[in-house]
């Protein structure tokens, strides 16, 4: 999430909460059940029911940037993006290392291509605004550079690599 639930639509704060599935939803198993601090027990319950029903696997997290996932992920992503850009390693290099080194199935520049550059420069730009001292949420020049070029990935069949 790049912005807090918007549970201000409601006077029924206590029936209000949200649920993160991941794409491409048929494939991921995972859904992460959020809560704000006034969700009653019984809508969490219902929700956490509800994401097993449709056969996913869900996990709970009070609502924070990014949730538990993404919270992980996108400070990673961004560090391999800072990697390249200090010349560190090769974007082939940092995904190789991280597919055998780390046994992720795909190396991160390889995710930011498919998620797309786009994607993850709003959700970057997006936590920067609502904390712009954690260094953890810097954008990155090259990622911004990348965009502002239409180079967005699969999507466009070029990012940080040519598809």
């Amino acid at each position: 999430s790049t912005r807090p639930l918007q549970a201000s639509a409601t006077e029924r704060k206590d029936r209000f909460g949200g649920l993160h599935f991941f794409n491409p939803v048929p494939v991921m198993k995972l859904v992460e059940v959020v809560r704000i601090g006034e969700t009653s027990q019984e809508t969490f319950d219902y929700l956490t029911e509800f994401g097993k029903s449709v056969g996913k696997q869900p996990v709970s997290c009070r609502d924070t940037p990014g949730f538990i996932v993404n919270r992980l992920l996108v400070p990673f992503l961004m560090e391999a993006v800072r990697m390249l850009e200090r010349g560190d390693a090769t974007a082939e290099d940092i995904d190789v290392a991280m597919k055998l080194g780390a046994g992720h199935p795909m190396g991160p520049i390889q995710l930011l291509d498919y998620v797309g550059l786009d994607t993850s420069k709003f959700i970057i730009d997006g936590w920067h605004e609502r904390a712009p001292d954690v260094q953890l949420f810097e954008p990155s020049d090259l990622l911004n550079k990348l965009v502002a070029e239409g180079k967005l990935g699969n999507k466009t069949g070029q990012g940080f690599y040519e598809h």
